[in-house]
């Protein structure tokens, strides 16, 4: 059963065009079992007609604060009352710079001010806006505030800019909101996690590298966040925004990341080794640009250290898990690496495929222990890391 079966989830619409997904997002709610109310800006009526909302919800849509109809009946304090989860999505600039400073100049806002039910918002705008100054210090202060942050994605917008800026599929959102009801399988528990890349210097200008975008590590950080775990987040060099909750390390190299997961792993219940790590780095580093002088260039190199074996061979080792991403005999490859780096489970997939892994929104994987194989077929990120995070939780309470 959904963990939002019979929750009341209070939908905030705000004003833009991403307003017309949150149509979907209702029926998708409803479908996990969430009772549904919708709440909208003036703005948000200019975009979707609340009929719509009233059609899908099967409820009166509230978008009056000072509504003497509304006041006699369902309020806005009674409203913020009967709310288990307030999501606000799309999350417009203005709206969260209202949240931000406790402006209660509309119904939504106020609503926000007067409930004690845990606060959701999934962001939507222009590339250009969400990288303001301004709206990543509203968006600090919120996520201070222990308010959810739900994305932004990346892509293309409706204005023709390419950015960060989209709101969430509604699918997406639906499992992020459904951790939030769930038993904290979790609590009490620290968890180190790697993710994205590693640079290794060539020069001060060149390096070697990967595709790694990190999305995976980093879903599972806001997963296991949600399961109620302390979350220590070691990310290479990767174009993400923090996880809510998480406290985060940037590394570049393979040998940072190797300190800072071996200091933070001896206080860890738990460690996720899902960055990328490169294999080798260069036995010495260029001072100067090399110049381009001759048609062939010879790179002596040097294998870099293993980071998780080095966790799964510890004295005092936490529940290890590694991934295996690999491009041919995936199942066999992972066998061995469980094996040799001394691991409890590790997650193999398959880079190879153009429609999962690296750079993806999605992924599908094997989840492989010493007594145990399940396969997660294709599905967003988030919802595989949710999946994950379930399975380790459930092998830790053995």
């Amino acid at each position: 059963m959904s963990h939002l079966a019979n929750r009341n989830i209070l939908l905030g619409v705000t004003g833009g065009i991403a307003a017309y997904k949150s149509a979907d997002l209702v029926r998708r709610l409803q479908d996990a079992g969430a009772n549904v109310r919708v709440a909208m800006t003036h703005g948000a009526t200019q975009f979707v007609a609340p009929l719509t909302f009233q059609a899908l919800s099967g409820n009166p849509v509230h978008t009056e604060l000072l509504d003497p109809g509304a006041e006699a009946g369902m309020g806005h304090i009674e409203l913020a009352k009967w709310a288990d989860l307030l999501l606000i999505a799309p999350a417009s600039a203005d709206f969260m710079a209202q949240l931000a400073h406790g402006m209660g100049a509309n119904l939504l806002a106020t609503v926000c001010l007067a409930t004690t039910a845990p606060i959701a918002i999934a962001p939507a705008m222009n590339q250009a806006m969400w990288s303001n100054a301004a709206t990543q210090a509203n968006k600090e202060v919120l996520i201070n505030r222990g308010i959810h942050q739900f994305g932004p994605g990346a892509g293309s917008q409706a204005c023709g800019d390419i950015g960060e800026g989209r709101m969430l599929e509604a699918t997406e959102l639906v499992a992020l909101c459904s951790p939030l009801f769930a038993k904290k399988t979790l609590s009490g528990k620290h968890l180190v996690i790697t993710a994205g890349p590693t640079r290794e210097a060539l020069d001060p200008i060149r390096y070697i590298s990967n595709n790694s975008s990190g999305k995976m590590g980093f879903a599972l950080a806001q997963q296991a966040r949600l399961a109620g775990a302390e979350v220590t987040l070691i990310a290479g060099p990767v174009q993400l925004d923090t996880p809510w909750g998480c406290k985060r390390i940037d590394v570049t190299s393979a040998d940072d990341m190797f300190e800072a997961a071996i200091l933070n792993a001896k206080k860890a219940d738990i460690f996720i080794a899902t960055a990328a790590v490169a294999d080798y780095k260069a036995l010495e580093i260029a001072d100067q640009k090399i110049k381009k002088s001759t048609n062939e260039l010879t790179l002596s190199l040097t294998k870099n250290p293993d980071i998780v074996a080095a966790v799964g061979n510890s004295k005092h080792r936490p529940f290890t898990v590694g991934f295996a991403a690999e491009t041919q005999d995936v199942i066999s490859y992972a066998q061995d690496k469980l094996k040799k780096k001394n691991l409890d489970m590790i997650v193999a997939n398959d880079v190879s495929r153009s429609d999962i892994g690296f750079n993806s929104d999605k992924n599908a994987v094997t989840l492989i222990s010493a007594d145990q194989q399940i396969t997660l077929d294709i599905d967003s990120k988030m919802n595989i890391a949710q999946k994950i995070i379930a399975l380790i939780a459930s092998r830790l309470a053995l």
